[in-house]
Formats: structure tokens, C-alpha cells, sequence
């Protein structure tokens, strides 16, 4: 388990696919991308996308993604993205009151539980209390990093 902070996009591109009866059906699929702007998802998405896509395909969405950290699964069964919102709890010092703030993250997984545990495993290596608040499967098909 692996965990990476970085400007996320996610992009929607539309293209014709080939489904397993043969015909073509119009499909949009979803990706995230690590960019550093609009312009710069946009052309990361297109040269990701060329590699598997023969033919035409659009970019019709791109927007900043509500997390700025995802969590990398070493397990190849782990092929499902979840967006989880923890909540983490901390004390205000000027007037010692709990403050509650929530953060979003992209944690790949399996399945729920296997979201839950990989949640967990970064998270037990913090010394910050928190609350998982929700754990929900996302459509993205996947997540692209830039390679160093």
C-alpha cells in the first residue's frame, strides 16, 4: 500500500467501443489524471488514452477532483476505486473546543471491505484520530500518475 498526494483531474472522454456481442455502442468512462492544469490533464488524458483506444474518442469533461491524496493497492484483484471522506478530530487551542474537519481521499481496493482495510492500514500508521464517515465505489476505470 502506497499513498500519493498531487494535483488530481478528473477526466471524461466518449468514444466508440466494441462490445463483447460485436456491436459498437457509444460509451464515457472516467479517469484521473496527475496534472498540474486544464490543459495539462486534457493532454495527459489524450496521450494515456491513445495507447488503448483505436479510432476517434472526445474529452468531454475535465474538472479538479475533491481529493488530493489516493491510496495505491499492491494487489492486482484490487481494481475498483472508492472515494472515502474521513473525519479528522482536533482540539482548537485557543478555546479548547474538538474541531472536526473532513477530508476526501481515493483509496483503490477490491471491494468495500478490502476500501476499509486499505483505509485503515495507511491511516494506523498516523498518530491523528480520525473517523471513516463514508466509503463509496466510484466509476472511474482508472488513475494515471506521471512517471519521474
Amino acid at each position: 500500500m502506497r499513498s500519493r498526494t498531487a494535483e488530481w483531474f478528473e477526466c471524461k472522454i466518449r468514444y466508440e467501443k466494441v462490445m463483447e456481442d460485436g456491436l459498437q455502442k457509444r460509451v464515457s468512462e472516467n479517469y484521473v489524471v496527475d496534472a498540474l492544469s486544464f490543459s495539462e490533464a486534457e493532454k495527459r488524458i489524450i496521450e494515456e488514452m491513445s495507447h488503448f483506444i483505436s479510432g476517434q474518442f472526445d474529452v468531454i469533461d475535465i474538472k479538479k477532483a475533491s481529493y488530493k491524496e489516493i491510496f495505491f493497492a499492491d494487489s492486482d484483484s484490487a481494481d475498483k476505486w472508492y472515494k472515502a471522506k474521513l473525519k479528522f478530530v482536533t482540539i482548537d487551542e485557543k478555546t479548547a473546543k474538538e474541531k472536526t474537519t473532513a477530508v476526501n481521499y481515493l483509496v483503490q481496493a477490491g471491494s468495500f471491505n478490502g476500501a476499509v482495510k486499505n483505509i485503515e492500514e495507511v491511516m494506523g500508521g498516523t498518530m491523528i484520530d480520525y473517523v471513516i464517515a463514508t466509503v463509496t465505489e466510484t466509476l472511474l476505470m482508472d488513475v494515471y500518475e506521471v512517471k519521474s
